[in-house]
Order: C-alpha cells, then sequence, then structure tokens
C-alpha cells in the first residue's frame, strides 16, 4: 500500500488508490455490489510496484547505484508509524474483549505482522479448524508482508544486475510470467497458498515494476481508449469476480490489466483521468494506506464485542469511526513523520524497539494462552473448550512408498506395526486423544487416516461448498487408494468414522446448515441417502472381504446451536440470557434420532451383517436430552465436533476396538 512519490506527482494515481481502498473496505463492511471488491489489493500491488520500482530504476539510472539505507529508511518512515499505531490500539482493544483463544492468535499474529510474516502466518492457519477470518484482527496485515518481501529481493536483484540493464528486465519478465504460471496453477491445488504467500503474487507487483521501467525508457503513446479500457476491467473485477477458490487464479489478470492501463496512460487528457485526479479521489488516495490499516481492526472488534451489526446505520456509523481514524492517523502520524529529516540511525533504532516491543507483547500473549484469568470462571468453560482442540501431530507423516504413498498417516499407540486403522473424516481428528489413549491403554498400535468433509466410503463423489474443486477430487482418489491397500490384508481391524447424517441428508444443521455436500456412490442409484447407505453397506462388506473385522462408529450428536466461541463471546458481552444458554447448549434426544433416522436402517443392517457398532450416544445423552456439557463442563469445540477432555473421558467406548480378542 506504499504512497512514494516518484519523480513527479501524479494525482490519478492517488485516485486510483482510492478506487482501490474503498473497493475493499466497502466489501468489508458488506456493502452490495461489490462481489470482487477484494481485488483492490491487486491493484495496491500493481500501483506499489510501479511507485518504487520506478523510484529505484530512476536513482539507477541517475546515479549508477541504488542506496539501500536511503531506501528502507524512506520505507520505515513511510509504513512503520501508523502500524505501530494501529498494532498498539488493536492490542488494547483486543485484551478488553477478545477470548483466550482468539487472543492466543492475536498474540502469534502481532508477532508475524510486525516482522512481515503476517502472509505466511495466515497461510499456514488456514486449516480447517481454524478461525474464521472475521475473528483475525491482523489479517489485513498479509498485503503489507507481501510487499515487504517483495521490496527486499527487488533491490538487491536491481544492485546485482544493475551493470546489465538488459539481464535485469529479463530476468524482471521471466520471474512475472513464471510467477503468474504458477499462481494459476497452484490456485487450483492449494487456494490459501495462492492467495497468501509472496512467491505467487509477485507477478502482481512486478507487473507494476516492468511497467516502470519501460515507461522511463522510451516515450509511450497516449490513447484514451486504454484508460476507458483499464476502469472498465478494475470496475468490472469489483462488481463481478467471486470470492473463493478460484481466487486469485487468472481471475486476478483483470484488476492487474486494468490498473496497468490507467497507469501507463495516466498523463493523457481523458474523462477518466481527470476523474481520478480530482480533489475527492485524491483525498481519499492520500489517506488510503491509513484507512487500509484501520478498518479492518474497527470492523472486526466492533463485530466480535456487538456480534453482529443491526443494520446499514450501524454499518455505516463503524465505517464512519474508520474513516475518521484514518485521517487522524494520515494527519498526525503518517505525513509528519514521513516528513521530518531524522538521520538513517535514529530510524533504524526508534523502529526496531518499536518491533521489538510489539513482538514481546504478542510473545506474552501467546505464551501466558492469551490471559484467561481476565475473564469470570462462569464463563471460562466455554473459553477452556474453544482452546481444547489442540493437539500433537508430530508423529503424522506423508507416506513416501508403498500402497499408501502421497497420503498422510497419524500412527497412535506403541510404535510398533499398525494393528488397527481408524479411517474417516474431521471426527477422527475430534476424537484422537481418546483413540491415541485408548491405544496405548491396550498396548496395541493403530493409524488414523482423517481428510475432512470425506466419507470413508468407497467409489465416492463428492462436491462440498466447503472444499475447492482439487479436494473435492482428492477425497475419491484417496477412498480409492485405501481400498486398494486395505486389499493387503494388513489391518486386523478397520474402523470407520464420519458425520453420518450430514452425508445421507447434504447438509449442515443449525449453526453450520449452510454447509451442502451432494454426493453419489458409483455402482448405486437412487437420493443422496440412499446411494450413501449403499456405499457405506458396500465398504463395510468390501472390507470384511479382505479378511478385516470392521467397526463402525455411530454418529456423534450434534447440538446444533453449540459453538464454544460463539457461546463465549455472547456471555462475555452479556448478550446471552439463561434461557437462550439453556436452548443453545442442548438439544432433545429425539432431534438426535431423526437427524441420523436415514441410516438407522443401513446400520441395522450392517449390524445383522457382522460389523460392529459403536454409539457415543450414551456418553453424551440423558434420557431426554443431549448436551453440549457434562456435569457442567463444556465438551463439544462446535455443534459436531467434542473436544479432547470429552474424548479423553468417552475412551472406553473404543475398548473393543483394541481389545485383544474381538468377536463383532
Amino acid at each position: 500500500m506504499s504512497t512514494q512519490t516518484p519523480h513527479f506527482y501524479r494525482p490519478e494515481i492517488d485516485g486510483l488508490r482510492s478506487i482501490a481502498v474503498l473497493s475493499v473496505v466497502l466489501y468489508h463492511f458488506g456493502f452490495a455490489g461489490l462481489q470482487g471488491g477484494f481485488v483492490g489489493v491487486d491493484v495496491f500491488f500493481v500501483i506499489s510496484g510501479f511507485l518504487i520500482g520506478g523510484l529505484l530504476w530512476r536513482e539507477a539510472s541517475e546515479t549508477g547505484s541504488i542506496s539501500l539505507k536511503r531506501f528502507y529508511v524512506r520505507r520505515i518512515k513511510r509504513l512503520a508509524p501508523a502500524y505501530v499505531a494501529m498494532a498498539l490500539a488493536s492490542f488494547i482493544a483486543a485484551y478488553l474483549i477478545v477470548l483466550p483463544f482468539e487472543f492466543r492468535e492475536f498474540g502469534k499474529s502481532l508477532i508475524a505482522a510486525t516482522v512481515y510474516l503476517s502472509n505466511v502466518n495466515f497461510f499456514r492457519d488456514a486449516g480447517y479448524f481454524d478461525t474464521v477470518s472475521e475473528d483475525k484482527v491482523l489479517l489485513h496485515t498479509w498485503s503489507l508482508s507481501v510487499e515487504e518481501q517483495f521490496y527486499i529481493i527487488l533491490p538487491l536483484l536491481m544492485l546485482l544486475l544493475l551493470r546489465n540493464t538488459f539481464s535485469l528486465r529479463i530476468v524482471l519478465w521471466i520471474s512475472l510470467v513464471v510467477s503468474l504460471i504458477a499462481c494459476v496453477w497452484i490456485t487450483q491445488r492449494s487456494q490459501p497458498a495462492a492467495f497468501y504467500l509472496f512467491s505467487f503474487r509477485a507477478w502482481e507487483l512486478l507487473a507494476g515494476v516492468i511497467l516502470a521501467i519501460e515507461v522511463q525508457r522510451r516515450p509511450f503513446k497516449h490513447v484514451a481508449f486504454l484508460s476507458y479500457l483499464g476502469i472498465t476491467l478494475i470496475l468490472a473485477s469489483i462488481a463481478f469476480i467471486p470470492a473463493g477458490a478460484q481466487f486469485p487464479g487468472w481471475h486476478a489478470l483483470f484488476p492487474v490489466l486494468g490498473t496497468v492501463l490507467i497507469i501507463a496512460n495516466g498523463q493523457q487528457k481523458n474523462i477518466v483521468n481527470r476523474t481520478l485526479a480530482s480533489p475527492a479521489p485524491v483525498a481519499i488516495g492520500l489517506i488510503s494506506y491509513s484507512l487500509y490499516l484501520w478498518h479492518w481492526p474497527v470492523l472486526t472488534l466492533s463485530t466480535y464485542y456487538r456480534g453482529a451489526y443491526s443494520g446499514h446505520l450501524e454499518t455505516t456509523f463503524w465505517l464512519g469511526i474508520s474513516i475518521a481514524l484514518a485521517y487522524l492517523s494520515w494527519r498526525f502520524v503518517e505525513r509528519p513523520v514521513r516528513r521530518t529529516d531524522f538521520s538513517a540511525l535514529l530510524t533504524f533504532t526508534a523502529a526496531a524497539l518499536a518491533s521489538a516491543a510489539l513482538v514481546l507483547a504478542g510473545g506474552l500473549i501467546y505464551l501466558k494462552d492469551g490471559m484467561i484469568e481476565r475473564f469470570e470462571p462462569p464463563l471460562r468453560t466455554h473459553i477452556e473448550a474453544s482452546a481444547d482442540f489442540l493437539q500433537d501431530w508430530s508423529r503424522c507423516y506423508v507416506s513416501t512408498d508403498g500402497p499408501f504413498l502421497g497420503l498422510e498417516l497419524c500412527p497412535i499407540g506403541p510404535e510398533q506395526a499398525p494393528e488397527i486403522l481408524i479411517w474417516g473424516d474431521s471426527h477422527v481428528r475430534a476424537l484422537k486423544e481418546g483413540l491415541e489413549q485408548a491405544a496405548f491403554d491396550a498396548d496395541t498400535p493403530a493409524l488414523l487416516i482423517w481428510r475432512a468433509g470425506c466419507a470413508p466410503v468407497f467409489g465416492l463423489v463428492k462436491n462440498e461448498t466447503s472444499a475447492s474443486p482439487v479436494q473435492n477430487e482428492a477425497c475419491s482418489n484417496a477412498n480409492a487408494q485405501i481400498e486398494t491397500a486395505l486389499q493387503a490384508g494388513d489391518f486386523k481391524r478397520v474402523l470407520l468414522v464420519g458425520r453420518w447424517g450430514y452425508y445421507a441428508q447434504g447438509s449442515g444443521t443449525g449453526l453450520d446448515a449452510g454447509n451442502q455436500v451432494a454426493l453419489s456412490v458409483e455402482g448405486t442409484t437412487g437420493s443422496q441417502a440412499e446411494q450413501f447407505s449403499q456405499g457405506l453397506i458396500g465398504t463395510v462388506q468390501r472390507i470384511q472381504g479382505f479378511g478385516s473385522e470392521v467397526f463402525v462408529l455411530k454418529a456423534i450428536p450434534e447440538i446444533r446451536d453449540y459453538d464454544s466461541r460463539h457461546i463465549a463471546r455472547a456471555l462475555a458481552g452479556n448478550r446471552l440470557s439463561d434461557e437462550a444458554l439453556a436452548t443453545a447448549v442442548e438439544i432433545p434426544a429425539a432431534a438426535h434420532e431423526k437427524r441420523v433416522s436415514d441410516l438407522s436402517q443401513t446400520l441395522a443392517q450392517i449390524d445383522a451383517n457382522g460389523a460392529a457398532l459403536l454409539d457415543p450416544a450414551p456418553f453424551l445423552c440423558a434420557a431426554q436430552t443431549c448436551s453440549a456439557l457434562y456435569n457442567g463442563k463444556a465438551q463439544y469445540f462446535d455443534n459436531n465436533h467434542i473436544i479432547n477432555s470429552a474424548a479423553l473421558r468417552i475412551r472406553s467406548l473404543f475398548d473393543p476396538l483394541f481389545a485383544s480378542e474381538s468377536n463383532p
């Protein structure tokens, strides 16, 4: 989000910044008609590359060298003061209202953002049980980290190849093409990597750098049509590019190309450029860095505390607060520091001290697990549940040979050849601590294989809304590979674990009702529930035919309106009555029976065919109700995954699986 000035001022670039920042901010605040407002970041990347690349190239052309000291002094003065102010204010507000689980993650992200590794941190956290983006107060700093990583490499590369400018330009062009191809390729395989990581975003910054170099090398013929085409591409991207698993990929070409066209043609006198250079867009562009910095913490922390905005008026109020803070930040922090003549030594020292203070604060939060002592005891059971999902997976590895080649395998129990395979979806992870302890208690080695949203059924073909096409296909491929591996008969017993009602009915329930999965099973016919039932029966029969005893874990009762984080926040903000709490933490036992009714006959047939059924419901339900609490202690992470302490409590459920002799 850099705003370094080139050799002469280009007001239309500040106007372009206003479009970029407003598209991002209004998109985040939920304004209609901005489906692709997030592409404002891509516009920023091109602008930043153009301005910084142009400065470096001009300095190299005029002096024959590049002063790294002067370059980084400018970067620190430009970026650090407003960031430090925002980070400090966010820390204070988060300390007052954010629950320990998220506050611990805030501490980690504060460290990462301060050392310009925010994008790597959020990429690594983009897992199945990661908190939603609206809970990450410093999520927006990922783009700042991408820029700073780029500006560590770019000046060094230019210095290295300064004596051969042709080679430098060739290297920059090759880097752009490779980065772009890699971005398009990886988006289909790991969208978080494509979105967050520098190597897959570098092409956008390089587009600006190359443009800056080329327009300085030779005159550019200005044509009004290019500005019209450029603004059309940007606005169409903001309006129509969908968020999700397909971005950035090739979709990012449109806002990047649009930005390149407008900057290249920015000095041509036409209505687009005149509008961008007019006072209002320029004024917004001048505060764009501060507005980008402040809007996200205002949005996340206000919605965190309030639960949700009550309407457009409140949304507009918090948007106004963001703009006011941005102006104050620009007027009293950004601009004054940028205009100072502090020495390089003083600038570096001040930046180092401020960074060290923020890193120490983040480390303290992280090491103290989010400081649970800030909250009253009645809230703590739900707070503790939100954190009781962290597990040690250090024994897991990706197989490099044999029938499980390429699959992640997680041994539990004694370190011997596994006798038992436990295969399923994310509920295997939720039960991991209980399964592992049961394996050690029985001195029986076992192996876990799990994949989120992937039922342990042979021939499964699924399309899940929360998964990418590559992830959906990987589920089918992994299941086929596991079927082949099981034919060797290396496992005495196999336990199948899944969220059965979800797969049969095709949707979540309560808080996750928006999760949808459409599936079919090869060789079956009928409705989704019928195909899934036939597929599950067929899978059990196939495994039995391979010589393994089969166990099936019946469904974990789903407490439709429970989520440990939501409940804890609502209680902390005094937004949940006793009656509402009682409703949220339990369901009628009949509701659980109804949820799994589509598979009741299937499970009965599986039982009759010699497989063993393990039922967790008696551990989690009384005669009339199923509850997220046990003796006053929370047992669930969200509405369908139990926590580690609950998994340990019910581990006797798995005694038949790990017994030395078994007769299912």
